[in-house]
């Protein structure tokens, strides 16, 4: 066959395969204000950046099935966001659903597997119905499409995993967020194992979608997703935003970026959101606007375990990961989901050498029957764990309350490089109303009740702790700014310039 003739096919073949699904299904998506996956991707990545493979892929069990399979229904390939390598794969729903197959699992296999040997993140943009029918069914559908790529959900935190679930995320969609170490939804969109008809012939009843895997479900019960927007285009912004936060992978250290016009300025406003009755509540977010460079928190499960407020930021221009107490939600006393809340950041940032921030302002864990329902025993030595595997630099600022188990959990005692204290910090083993209470038998309105209160507050108080220098230091809270970005470049120098051991590498993302 003359070359010219062969070089027209493959551009027939070329122009067919970028098609997707046909210009009818794209122009439906179009009014319901939907991007298609090539309009995804072209948010996603840096203009005139992505290197595609894989475009001739397509259906490799039923021939019928070739021409309606263009790039089997996923976009793989690899990209640059701010001009860093990443891999991605971007499902294309209208070709069959994005249904996973044996083929486009080869793809996404091939994309995942060169990230992680080459040092780039991996992003995987799902839209998808599930495993695709009848291809899998049978013995010989699954010997073909399950369990024979090991790279397929193998998770070692190698590089940063990031993973947007938009509109309808069965299936694959879902595994990817769950295997994740961010993951975004739209609102209006749903994420579960299937769909609601599967589901509804399974148990013979009715589902609600919102119920089933709806985005408030996401956020405030299971937690499986950090990050939550309302347009495709949002959410291709977020992921951009997350990895400006993050190395490429765990041997280097994330990007510097400039200090933001105005960070540090009028730390003095701290003060005024730090009441200065100890009984009375605020809102810690004001104060890591304040500490961090301006602008630069990222918060993360900002509607889960609101007890805690979790994220990452920027100081001085250096990426950092936050662990802070939500006063204003109970107190700041920890439940089964913040503890799982602040494991997932501290796994997090211990795995890509981000270091750690931490603000205490806690009574402990929160007690009682719902709590041991919810496992709150076992989250917590979770908890434990993951603050004593940390091998990142950390830094502990007791702010006020840090009680009994909690105050270590939370990086207190020798679980930290360096910890320092407000003068307004107070530790002990208990709240001292309680500890009262147990010590004196005494009540509050009891006479004799406040002297043996304000005996026990006085203990309290934060002097002891220094003076046998169990605290580095006790600062003014507008010193702690300049004291934590200093004492952070000295902790640096004896951990090959901040990397860290990574010993929760293999750490479930999901549990």
């Amino acid at each position: 066959m003359p070359h010219d003739v062969m070089l027209e096919k493959l551009d027939e073949r070329r122009t067919q395969a970028r098609r997707m699904g046909g210009l009818d299904k794209l122009a439906k998506r179009a009014e319901r204000g939907q991007l298609n996956a090539k309009e995804r991707l072209d948010a996603l990545v840096d203009p005139g950046s992505f290197f595609e493979v894989g475009l001739l892929g397509a259906s490799g069990v039923f021939d019928a099935d070739v021409e309606a399979t263009p790039r089997d229904g996923k976009i793989t390939g690899f990209g640059r966001i701010e001009a860093r390598d990443v891999g991605v794969v971007v499902n294309d729903f209208t070709t069959k659903g994005a249904s996973t197959s044996a083929t486009n699992s080869k793809k996404m296999g091939y994309i995942r597997r060169t990230c992680t040997e080459r040092g780039m993140p991996f992003l995987h943009i799902g839209e998808s119905t599930g495993a695709r029918l009848p291809d899998a069914m049978g013995s010989k559908g699954m010997g073909a499409l399950l369990g024979n790529d090991t790279t397929q959900f193998k998770r070692m935190r190698d590089t940063p995993w990031v993973a947007a679930a938009l509109d309808t995320s069965f299936g694959s969609s879902a595994w990817l967020c769950c295997c994740a170490d961010f993951a975004v939804m739209k609102k209006g969109s749903i994420m579960s194992v299937s769909s609601p008809r599967l589901v509804s012939m399974a148990i013979g009843e009715k589902v609600d979608l919102e119920e089933l895997g709806g985005w408030r479900l996401h956020a405030e019960q299971t937690g499986l997703i950090d990050y939550f927007v309302d347009t495709d285009a949002e959410a291709m912004a977020v992921i951009r935003q997350f990895l400006s936060y993050m190395p490429s992978h765990n041997g280097e250290l994330a990007p510097n970026a400039p200090v933001t016009e105005g960070s540090g300025e009028d730390q003095d406003r701290i003060l005024a959101v730090l009441p200065e009755k100890r009984t009375q509540v605020y809102n810690m977010k004001k104060i890591i606007e304040v500490i961090f460079d301006r602008d630069s928190f990222f918060e993360v499960k900002a509607r889960f375990g609101k007890s805690a407020v979790v994220g990452l930021a920027r100081l001085n221009g250096q990426a950092v990961g936050v662990v802070a107490n939500n006063p204003q939600v109970g107190g700041g006393a920890l439940s089964a989901e913040a503890c799982r809340k602040i494991i997932d950041l501290t796994v997090l940032c211990d795995s890509f050498n981000l270091p750690i921030v931490r603000l205490v302002d806690t009574p402990g864990f929160v007690v009682g029957t719902e709590a041991e329902r919810r496992g709150a025993p076992g989250h917590i030595m979770n908890f434990m764990n993951a603050t004593c595997l940390t091998t990142v630099p950390s830094v502990t600022v007791l702010c006020r309350k840090a009680y009994g188990r909690a105050y270590v959990a939370m990086g207190g005692g020798a679980h930290n490089d360096a910890m320092i204290a407000w003068p307004t910090a107070e530790v002990s083993f208990m709240d001292p109303v309680f500890a009262t209470s147990i010590v004196h038998n005494l009540t509050a309105g009891q006479e004799g009740f406040e002297d043996a209160l304000a005996h026990i507050q006085k203990d309290l108080e934060i002097w002891d702790m220094a003076r046998i220098f169990s605290a580095q230091d006790v600062v003014k809270p507008q010193e702690t700014r300049a004291w934590v970005i200093r004492m952070l470049d000295i902790q640096r120098r004896r951990r090959s310039g901040g990397l860290g051991q990574h010993l929760m590498r293999t750490w479930p993302t999901s549990y």
